[in-house]
């Protein structure tokens, strides 16, 4: 499913670069490479999904239209295919989500509903609009076919580590429920066998860890609170976590603020735009070295939607 994702995918969307820096490698240790999918189309990793899902739809169901729930990235991945495929997209977004996406995923011609999520079931909100206007429901993360999309990455991965000279590494992936992970897993597992995932989140919404640590979903007691909200979700998925599960190394945590120092990182040393939640895999690179194994790590930038005040603050708070 991965490849013939891959194979839809063609050149609608782009092979985004593998990049290194030696200052960043001082830092950590060890050779480090950035997968740089905070230049994918729509800043983010979730274009991939995004395409996979809307364009495995039969073209019948597909022009009634689709709808996702997001706080930005897969909303915006799936407001883009399914402009690209002619079909309406409904979107239901969280009241905080940065206003950089939801002007976005508006800009991208799909309908914004936003939600509480805190007070909110987003599912049942997705479910009863789905069935009152005929959508097809795309999940985040939850998904085959979004997963398929995600794992498109971890093709790219194994194809230019390789190019770089690297076999084996460990592959450091920003993780709310688990889609890009299990996806860039099942790549390398058949593509770079030397190569393991882990996954990386912000410290006090790490419900992945928990639940890697114990063999069991472990759900978060909060889903406010972190800048990092890209990648806060209330558990792992269903489909997600028995794949993560099985092909995963432990997880790791990180604070809000080694995210933002990790972002100015980027931005000085490799003059990338990093969101939050999209750099938590760096921080855990270059902040985590005694937790990581090996002569190089790989850490994916899985986006770059970050508000132009939160980003200025991290620049201005880690300019040294």
């Amino acid at each position: 499913m991965i490849r013939a994702a891959r194979e839809r995918i063609g050149t609608n969307l782009r092979r985004t670069p593998l990049l290194s820096n030696p200052a960043l490698d001082a830092i950590a240790g060890r050779r480090v490479l950035l997968k740089a999918e905070c230049l994918q189309v729509t800043g983010s990793f979730k274009a991939r999904g995004g395409w996979s899902a809307v364009s495995a739809i039969p073209e019948d169901t597909r022009r009634r239209g689709v709808i996702a729930f997001s706080s930005g990235n897969h909303a915006q991945g799936v407001a883009h295919a399914a402009k690209m495929h002619g079909v309406p997209a409904v979107i239901l977004m969280p009241k905080d989500a940065p206003r950089a996406k939801v002007d976005n995923t508006r800009a991208l011609g799909a309908e914004v509903v936003l939600f509480d999520r805190e007070t909110d079931d987003r599912d049942a909100l997705g479910a009863a609009l789905a069935e009152e206007r005929g959508l097809t429901l795309i999940k985040p993360f939850d998904e085959p076919q979004v997963i398929a999309g995600q794992g498109t990455t971890g093709l790219e991965i194994a194809e230019q580590a390789a190019e770089a000279g690297v076999r084996e590494a460990e592959v450091l992936v920003c993780c709310g429920g688990g889609g890009l992970t299990s996806g860039i897993a099942m790549a390398l597992e058949a593509e770079a066998p030397m190569m393991r995932a882990r996954t990386v989140e912000p410290e006090g919404f790490d419900d992945v860890k928990r639940s890697l640590e114990t063999g069991e979903i472990r759900r978060n007691d909060r889903l406010g609170g972190s800048i990092c909200d890209a990648i806060v979700t209330p558990q792992p998925g269903d489909l997600t976590f028995p794949i993560m599960h099985r092909l995963c190394g432990p997880g790791l945590a990180v604070s809000d603020e080694e995210a933002m120092r990790a972002m100015a990182l980027a931005f000085r040393h490799l003059r990338v735009v990093i969101e939050p939640g999209g750099a938590v895999a760096l921080a855990a690179a270059l902040f985590r070295p005694e937790a990581i194994s090996g002569s190089a790590v790989i850490a994916v930038a899985s986006g770059g939607n970050v508000d132009a005040a939160l980003y200025a603050d991290a620049l201005e708070r880690f300019a040294s």
